[in-house]
């Protein structure tokens, strides 16, 4: 009998993946024979260097990439069959993404920016999910800005209702990718303070892939990956810690 994901305490894993671009003398391997998990209720960050893979692993883990081999699963979910309708559903329904850019529809306010979850699955949401909504936006300071529309906004902002569309629907996963890069020091460290809020207060599972050591500092374990590969893993570390690590991986590349 196969041990389950959700058995492992892992909310999604990747068993032995690899990816290829390209063939013959052209290929490039982005992933090569990765094995890893992502831990439940854990904030989780992947770091390595431009060209290590971390990038191709989340949008694997999310289901917005193929393998060319191996298996992934969200939860006790095998998606690594799984075709293009199976998983805008399952991305739909079950993974949050906060991006670098926000993401955010122009057109609509803040309120229709933060309940698009719920318009893209075809329903309302329930009581308990609309309270639980009024709650995020009353907890990120945006109760007063749902009629504004995105431009009407700071970059701060606006990554803050980036995170409570992502966080709406509880979703199992959220992959946030470089959420801080347009962001000013200051605002980048409140963003990952609240990502890290998610976390730790309401259990929230979520994988960051950055190139910054302060924003991986935020996590609760940091992924370190380099030429394809998971090289090292470290529990909640500093900043410092992190940068010494990464100019000692580019040493060595």
């Amino acid at each position: 009998m196969e041990i389950s994901t959700v058995d492992i305490g892992l909310v999604a894993r990747v068993a032995n993946a690899t990816k290829s671009y390209g063939v013959g003398a052209n290929a490039v391997t982005a992933l090569d024979d990765v094995s890893i998990g992502i831990r439940s209720g854990e904030f989780t960050a992947i770091m390595g260097p431009s060209g290590s893979g971390k990038s191709t692993l989340m949008h694997i883990m999310a289901g917005l990439d193929t393998v060319s081999s191996g298996r992934v699963w969200l939860g006790d979910t095998d998606i690594t069959g799984m075709g293009d309708r199976q998983l805008t559903v399952l991305r739909r329904r079950r993974v949050g993404f906060v991006f670098q850019s926000f993401n955010l529809v122009p057109t609509l306010d803040i309120e229709g920016n933060i309940m698009l979850p719920f318009e893209l699955d075809g329903r309302r949401p329930s009581a308990a999910e609309r309270e639980w909504v009024d709650h995020l936006t009353g907890t990120l300071g945006l109760s007063d800005r749902l009629r504004h529309r995105p431009h009407e906004l700071s970059g701060g902002q606006q990554q803050r209702v980036a995170i409570a569309r992502a966080l709406a629907t509880k979703p199992d996963l959220i992959f946030a990718d470089e959420p801080t890069g347009n962001l000013d020091s200051r605002t980048g460290h409140e963003v990952l303070a609240l990502l890290a809020a998610a976390s730790t207060s309401y259990g929230q599972s979520i994988a960051m892939v950055t190139h910054d050591p302060i924003a991986a500092s935020h996590a609760d374990r940091i992924l370190f990956l380099a030429d394809g590969r998971v090289v090292n893993e470290r529990a909640r570390s500093s900043a410092e810690d992190i940068s010494g690590y990464m100019l000692a991986m580019e040493r060595r590349s």
